[in-house]
C-alpha cells in the first residue's frame, strides 16, 4: 500500500487522539490540518506534525496532496463538511455519529455514491483486533446462538450548558455522543431491530442526559443499552448465547481483554493489548480500503449507518429530543 496522506478537518480533542495514533499507523502520514483559526491549526501542527495548514475547509477539500479527509467537527457540522469533501472527490472518514439524523445521513450517502467516492462512519470500535476475535468466536459457534446483548457507555461531564455535550445547538446528549457505541455494537451482532423502546432523562438544556433502551429482533433476541453524559456507567459489554457468553472488559468500546465462557469448558481469557489509543486500526483499514478502490468498508457499511441513525431517531422521538437544526 502506498503512503496515505491524511487531512484533518476540525482539530479538536478527538482529532488530537486520531493524529497521535496516525504516527502508529503503517503507511499513513498527517499531511494537512484545516481550521478556521490559524493559531489553532498551527498549535495542532506543532504537537502532531503535518505539512500544510489551511484556514478554510474548502482549501483542505481541494488540496491535491491529501488522499483522505478525517472529519472531526461536532455532529451538527458533519453533513456540511463531509459533502464539501465528497463533492470534490475526496474520500471521507467522518466521526460517529455520521450525522444528526437519518435524513442527513441519507444525504451524505447519496452524495458519496453520486461522486463515486469513499465514505465511512468512524466507528473505530469495530476495527480493534479483539473485536475481530469476537466476530470469529461467534461465527465458530463458541457460545451458540446469540440471544441477548448488553452494553453501556456513560460518563459524567462537567456542567457547562453551552458545551458540545449539553447544547442542543451542537447536537448534545448521551445517545448521539456515546450511546451510538452500544447501538452500533448491537447492529454488528444482531442486525436491524424490528422494534426499539427506551426511556430518558431530558435535562434542563433539552438533551438526553441519561437513557436506556431495548432493541427487539425478529427471532426474539434482545439488546439492552444504556448511555449518559451525566452518569458514569460500568462500560462493560456482554454477549449471551445459548451455549455460553462473551464478556468484554471495561472499557468494552476500545477493547483489549475479553472472557469466553463456553458451556462445558473453563472460561478462557483473551488479551490483545495495543499501543496508543487504538485509532490506528481504523485508520489502517480505511487507508487500505481507499487504496484498494473501495467506496465503503464492509465492516461499517453505509446502509448500516443509515439504519443505526434511523433507530436513534426513533428513540429521540420517544423522548421528545429535537435539535434546532431539525426545525
Amino acid at each position: 500500500m502506498a503512503t496515505v496522506r491524511w487531512g484533518i478537518l476540525g482539530p479538536g480533542n478527538i482529532a488530537k487522539r486520531f493524529a497521535s495514533d496516525l504516527k502508529r499507523t503503517e503507511g499513513a502520514v498527517l499531511q494537512a490540518i484545516a481550521s478556521r483559526s490559524a493559531d489553532r491549526a498551527e498549535a495542532f501542527r506543532e504537537q502532531f506534525g503535518g505539512e500544510t495548514i489551511h484556514t478554510s475547509y474548502e482549501a483542505l477539500a481541494e488540496d491535491p496532496n491529501v488522499d483522505i479527509v478525517y472529519v472531526a467537527t461536532p455532529h451538527v457540522f458533519h453533513l456540511e463538511c463531509s459533502k464539501l469533501c465528497l463533492d470534490r472527490g475526496k474520500p471521507v472518514l467522518c466521526e460517529k455519529p455520521l450525522a444528526i439524523n437519518a435524513a442527513q445521513v441519507r444525504d451524505m450517502v447519496e452524495c458519496a455514491r453520486r461522486n463515486d467516492t469513499f465514505l465511512m462512519e468512524g466507528m473505530w470500535t469495530r476495527f480493534f483486533p479483539i473485536m475481530g476475535e469476537v466476530r470469529k468466536r461467534i461465527g465458530d459457534g463458541a457460545i451458540g446462538e446469540v440471544r441477548m446483548v448488553q452494553a453501556d457507555f456513560g460518563f459524567r461531564c462537567g456542567w457547562n450548558p453551552e458545551s458540545r455535550l449539553l447544547s442542543p445547538a451542537l447536537g448534545g446528549g448521551g445517545l448521539l455522543d456515546v450511546g451510538v457505541y452500544p447501538m452500533s455494537f448491537f447492529f454488528m451482532l444482531l442486525g436491524t431491530p424490528i422494534e426499539v423502546q427506551g426511556q430518558a432523562h431530558v435535562g434542563e438544556t433539552g438533551v438526553d442526559e441519561q437513557a436506556a433502551w431495548i432493541c427487539k429482533y425478529a427471532k426474539g433476541e434482545l439488546a439492552i443499552g444504556a448511555t449518559g453524559v451525566q452518569t458514569a456507567t460500568p462500560q462493560v459489554g456482554t454477549i449471551i448465547g445459548t451455549e455460553g457468553r462473551i464478556t468484554l472488559d471495561s472499557p468494552w468500546w476500545k477493547p483489549a481483554r475479553m472472557t469466553v465462557a463456553s458451556k462445558g469448558s473453563d472460561p478462557e481469557v483473551i488479551e490483545m493489548p495495543y499501543d496508543g489509543g487504538g485509532f490506528q486500526f481504523e485508520a489502517a483499514a480505511v487507508g487500505q480500503a481507499v487504496s484498494d478502490g473501495l467506496k465503503e468498508h464492509p465492516l461499517m457499511p453505509l446502509d448500516e449507518s443509515i439504519a443505526i441513525v434511523e433507530t436513534m431517531d426513533s428513540l429521540r422521538a420517544q423522548w421528545g429530543v429535537k435539535y434546532p437544526c431539525e426545525e
